[in-house]
């Protein structure tokens, strides 16, 4: 999905000018994807413009780090937290997806990465609907991808680690080559794991489901937001694994995430989930989260990072 150039990047802690920006090509993330990133939602509400999430978002990003052994201590989380914010700024944006990333630098080759240096950077960039602008309120037609989900004992599954991402990328290759939206894995066992790049929620009989993390599963921040909301509308969360032939007897199902944010699927391939269209359970919770996001309601779980300086809120 192509992106619009903003002004600045942080890199290594200077602020540089976008075409700037720029890494070696003996980059070892560049050779064997050893980088962790995060996706970050900042959106521009009734009170201003607020980051959606920001502190669990940068602790995965730490965790993520500490999978790959990557040394970070010239960044705590309080840091990262100022950069980000100052990444919106700088740019000017009163909405936008900041894409903060720590990846071996330049300095060395070989799979035994830990004497190469680590670099850091930030940059914030206006972005769209991920799954397409129609996709929040008419759903996404889907597939289930030939390709299955990693596990815990050939990857580690709750690390956002960009080399991991080759399987999601041929993923939505498939599905977006047969005709479809977006692609659904399985996991070893067959059992329906995440979308390529979102987590899965099924509803059967009043009650959402979604797969645990033991099911190879990212831990998704959005995922997460989703369920608090159904819970504190008094609907029943329940974490199971899900099988294949659930996905085309469900009466509803939608994804969630940073990018697509919480999105129906109509069809799991070409047999319709429910009725073919949004769901009334997936609509109450689309409802509240953008409530929240947009500042219509209180934000009563505290997700919003204000950002003092970003442009006034909206009308």
């Amino acid at each position: 999905m192509p992106i619009q150039p903003s002004k600045v990047i942080f890199l290594d802690g200077e602020w540089l000018p976008w075409d700037d920006a720029k890494v070696h090509v003996t980059t070892h993330a560049l050779h064997y994807g050893s980088s962790v990133f995060e996706g970050i939602r900042a959106y521009n509400g009734k009170q201003g413009t607020g980051i959606f999430r920001l502190g669990p978002h940068l602790k995965r990003l730490l965790d993520s780090c500490k999978l790959l052994h990557m040394p970070v201590e010239d960044y705590p989380q309080e840091r990262l937290h100022e950069i980000c914010i100052e990444a919106v700024t700088r740019n000017d944006l009163d909405e936008c997806y900041l894409r903060p990333v720590f990846m071996r630098s330049a300095g060395g080759l070989g799979l035994y990465p830990l004497e190469t240096p680590v670099s850091f950077f930030v940059f914030a960039v206006k972005w769209g609907r991920y799954l397409g602008q129609d996709a929040i309120e008419k759903g996404v037609d889907a597939m289930v991808s030939s390709w299955r989900r990693f596990n815990a004992s050939t990857s580690m599954p709750l690390g956002k680690i960009g080399g991991q991402y080759v399987t999601s990328q041929m993923v939505s290759i498939e599905a977006r080559k047969a005709g479809f939206g977006e692609g659904i894995l399985l996991d070893e066992r067959g059992n329906v794991c995440e979308g390529a790049g979102e987590n899965l929620f099924a509803v059967m009989d009043g009650e959402v489901i979604t797969p645990p993390l033991a099911s190879s599963i990212l831990g998704g921040i959005t995922r997460d937001s989703a369920i608090r909301i159904a819970e504190d509308l008094g609907i029943t969360v329940r974490y199971a694994p899900i099988s294949r032939d659930m996905l085309y007897l469900c009466d509803e199902l939608f994804m969630t995430g940073t990018a697509a944010e919480i999105t129906p699927v109509r069809s799991v391939d070409r047999i319709a989930v429910g009725n073919g269209s949004r769901g009334p359970i997936t609509e109450r919770i689309q409802e509240q989260f953008f409530a929240i996001v947009e500042g219509r309601t209180a934000d009563r779980f505290d997700w919003l990072t204000p950002v003092p300086a970003a442009s006034p809120a909206r009308a």
